[in-house]
This record gives structure tokens, C-alpha cells and sequence, in this order.
């Protein structure tokens, strides 16, 4: 054992293609079996472990299933850093972002740009945060329209900056939205929500749930779930 210790890299890697990525291992006290996942930016592989999985048995397990890593990393959509000149989605739509000296600071929507000043180094920063203000507006609304439609009390609202989750419920009624959401459609935004509030009512994926998802939701599901399935990991693209 002391001599295989010795041997299992302090930093594991994985070499997928021309890339080699780290292998980030995290063990979980509930954990019955070995995950793995690609960062959503691709920039690791993550490994949730259970207790009784030695990190030579996780390492191995992620390098043999180097070739589905591999295909998915290829899947990763080329950042895209918010830069004056460049474009940033908003509810579906691309912006201009105009940066001007002159400009006001808080980034405002002008005939299809998103016009803001301030210094220029600081400029990525402060349309994530005003892409965040956003979306917590956004979501507050679409939370009390399909709360109002379930007949529930409108819950605590609390954005997620989770790398894979778009949504989700905890048993004490709070309702976690990933803010990267106000980048898609409307529909799609507003399809999690309603997912989460359905949630609310019934915390599994029974038939109950998905009667009363489509009884509250009042738009195209099927639509908004493709969307997010082909598309969800652009979302990354600009802000990691």
C-alpha cells in the first residue's frame, strides 16, 4: 500500500487528444459509485469518489473512459471573453458591446448594443454583474407567475453559479436558478423555473410531477429542453 502511494501522482492528468487535462478528485460521504464529468469550460475532469474507492481505482477509471472524455471535450464551446467590439447574449439575443469612454458605467440596451464606459479592464466584471442583476429580476418573476399557477407561496430565490445544474429545490423550500440562464430564450429560462416549482409540489420525477410541470408550464417544453441539451454549454463560453 506505502508503495503504491508513492506512485499515484500528487497531480493527476489525462491526456485527451493533443490536451492534458488535471483530474480533480472529490470524495463525497454519500457518493455510492464513481462520477465523472468534464469541467464545464473544459478545463478539468472531475471525479466525485465514494469513501471506499482509492484515487488509483479513480484515476483508472477516468483514463479508461478517455475516448467518451475525449469526444466531449471536442463539445466545448471556444471561449468567447467579454471584450468592447465582441458580442454577449441576452434572453436569446447577441449584443454589440459598445464600450465608450464617455459612457455611463452601468451597462445599458441601445439599438441592439449594450452600450457602457468606465474602465476598460473592468468591463467583464461589471456586465456579469449586470448580467446577474438581471437575471435575478427575471427569475423573481418567472418564480411568482408559476408559484401563482401551482397555488404556492412564493419561495426564497437564490442564484447558482453551479458548472452543470440549471436549477434546483431543497427540502426547505429555497429555489437555486443558474444565472447563466438570462444568456438563453425566454422560454428556456422560464422552463427551469417551472420545473423547480413543480418541485415544490412534488420533490420527485413521478407522473404527478410532469402532470402538473405541463399543467403550470405555458409554452413549448419539448422546444425549451432541446434548446438547452444542444446549446446549454455555450452559455459558459463568455464567463467561464
Amino acid at each position: 500500500m506505502i508503495d503504491w502511494l508513492r506512485r499515484v501522482p500528487v497531480d493527476p492528468e489525462i491526456e485527451l487528444g493533443e490536451r492534458v487535462l488535471p483530474i480533480e478528485i472529490s470524495r463525497h460521504p454519500r457518493a455510492r459509485r464513481l462520477t465523472l464529468r468534464l469541467a464545464a469550460d473544459g478545463s478539468a475532469v472531475k471525479l466525485t469518489v465514494p469513501r471506499w474507492a482509492s484515487d488509483r481505482e479513480a484515476i483508472a477509471f477516468a483514463r479508461s473512459r478517455a475516448e467518451w472524455l475525449t469526444d466531449q471535450l471536442a463539445r466545448v464551446p471556444e471561449a468567447h471573453p467579454a471584450r468592447a467590439g465582441k458580442t454577449l447574449l441576452y434572453r436569446g439575443n447577441e449584443y454589440v458591446i459598445a464600450w465608450r469612454v464617455d459612457a455611463p458605467r452601468k451597462p445599458a440596451l441601445a439599438d441592439g448594443a449594450l452600450v457602457l464606459g468606465g474602465p476598460e479592464a473592468s468591463l467583464s466584471s461589471r456586465l456579469q454583474r449586470w448580467l446577474e442583476a438581471q437575471a435575478r429580476d427575471l427569475l423573481k418573476a418567472d418564480l411568482e407567475h408559476y408559484c401563482a399557477r401551482a397555488g404556492k407561496a412564493v419561495p426564497t430565490l437564490a442564484l447558482s453559479r453551479a458548472q452543470r445544474r440549471w436549477g434546483s429545490c431543497s427540502s426547505r423550500g429555497t429555489v437555486r436558478i443558474n444565472w447563466r440562464l438570462v444568456q438563453a430564450p425566454d422560454v428556456v429560462r422560464r422552463s427551469v423555473v417551472a420545473h423547480e416549482v413543480a418541485h415544490l409540489v412534488h420533490f420527485d420525477h413521478s407522473p404527478r410531477f410532469h402532470a402538473l410541470l405541463a399543467q403550470i408550464f405555458d409554452d413549448d417544453l419539448p422546444a425549451a429542453e432541446r434548446w438547452l441539451k444542444a446549446h446549454g454549454r455555450s452559455l459558459y463560453a463568455t464567463f467561464g
